[in-house]
């Protein structure tokens, strides 16, 4: 096995860090850090295409059409998604729903919102909400916050036939609902673990992973069938339980061989085989809590390091840069950040500020993959999920 790499801060695993479920009974996810002041945004250098300037007479219910490489997020604090220039800042928002979580991007400029209430189609092109698919599981009322329930993580097939939404239901175990998009209905729901922070697809879309926070696993769901299997991954054990810090939060697809790459703790890489159910660990160098990831298509994996669980021994939050071969480039960012996104030219990575926990702030960290440099930009309430358009 070829041992991880960085060019920035120390080496090393920190060891192994098992909380115990009475000192972090309140505390699931994550870690509470300042995000900081925003400072003056100063242009990315990646290519982006020009911000469209809107006369402050133009009604909101018209918007200038949306130029390619905008950026959109989910505005968890509020009830709107945000079309962000990356070098600008907003350009606008549409009202989706409640607390806003995943979102994905269809081929047809359409996106499907994970919402407390439902799933939100929006057309963005022009800006406006389509329409809202309710949840068939129930998840109690519409409210805000880390453990609410309704939408998380989502998907679609390869083919924009289906979408697959990981719904939450407070205090037990959750489901994926299946949505037709020509339709816009639901055609089954399929039970899963506890809090499905994440949904992804296999390339040739035969099998759907549900990564399941409080159960320690992902379910695999085949999409012909619809039936469920787990595969437990917990590479810490599962002492703790639901106050446990060491869980899954988000995975990738690695194109190379259709493996789960699931991060944890800047420490530890789990590489899962979905079709056995057999993983393999490999290191990781950034010691910090994780949570974001993706994954470009030459496989390079991009990580969201939250912040320290223990400020003595971990490090603070940052992004990881790993390349195929494991070597790994960590970039310090200021203050927590949540979810990860990459610009279509591969030079750009955009960090949502959202953070399923306090210490949030309402931007985008904006980081030149080639150098490390970084921007902050202002963007939407809470921005958790995005997507480049």
């Amino acid at each position: 096995m070829r041992r991880a790499e960085r060019t920035t801060v120390r080496v090393g695993a920190r060891g192994r860090a098992l909380a115990s479920a009475a000192a972090l009974a309140s505390v699931l996810v994550g870690c509470a850090a300042d995000g900081g002041a925003d400072a003056a945004p100063r242009a990315s250098s990646s290519p982006a295409a020009p911000s469209p300037t809107v006369p402050p007479s133009t009604p909101a219910s018209v918007p200038t059409p949306t130029p390619d490489g905008t950026l959109l997020v989910a505005d968890f604090g509020s009830d709107t998604v945000t079309f962000v220039d990356p070098r600008r800042g907003p350009l606008g928002s549409v009202e989706v729903g409640t607390a806003p979580y995943g979102l994905v991007v269809g081929a047809d400029g359409r996106a499907w919102v994970a919402t407390a209430e439902g799933v939100a189609v929006v057309d963005t092109r022009t800006r406006t909400r389509l329409a809202l698919v309710r949840y068939e599981t129930a998840g109690g009322p519409a409210t805000t916050g880390e453990y609410r329930g309704g939408g998380m993580g989502i998907a679609l097939s390869p083919d924009g036939g289906r979408v697959y939404v990981g719904v939450n239901v407070p205090g037990g175990n959750g489901t994926v609902e299946v949505i037709d998009t020509a339709s816009r209905e639901v055609t089954a729901t399929v039970p899963v673990g506890r809090r499905p922070f994440d949904v992804d697809v296999a390339r040739d879309g035969s099998e759907v992973y549900v990564t399941d926070h409080d159960s320690f696993d992902v379910t695999v769901v085949r999409a012909d069938t619809l039936s469920p299997r787990r595969v437990e991954v917990a590479p810490y054990g599962t002492e703790g339980g639901l106050g446990s810090w060491l869980k899954p939060h988000y995975a990738v697809v690695r194109p190379s061989d259709g493996r789960l790459l699931l991060p944890f703790e800047g420490e530890r890489l789990v590489v899962v085989d979905p079709r056995t159910g057999r993983s393999e660990i490999e290191p990781m160098t950034a010691d910090t809590h994780q949570h974001g990831a993706t994954i470009t298509p030459d496989g390079t994996l991009l990580v969201v390091g939250t912040g320290p669980i223990d400020p003595a021994e971990d490090e603070g939050p940052s992004l990881t840069v790993r390349a195929p071969d494991g070597t790994e480039r960590v970039y310090p960012l200021d203050g927590p950040h949540e979810n990860v996104a990459v610009s279509k030219d591969g030079r750009t990575a955009y960090v949502t500020g959202g953070f399923t926990r306090d210490g949030y702030w309402d931007g985008i960290t904006v980081v030149d993959l080639r150098t490390g440099g970084t921007t902050r930009l202002p963007a939407g309430e809470r921005p958790l999920g995005i997507a480049v358009l």
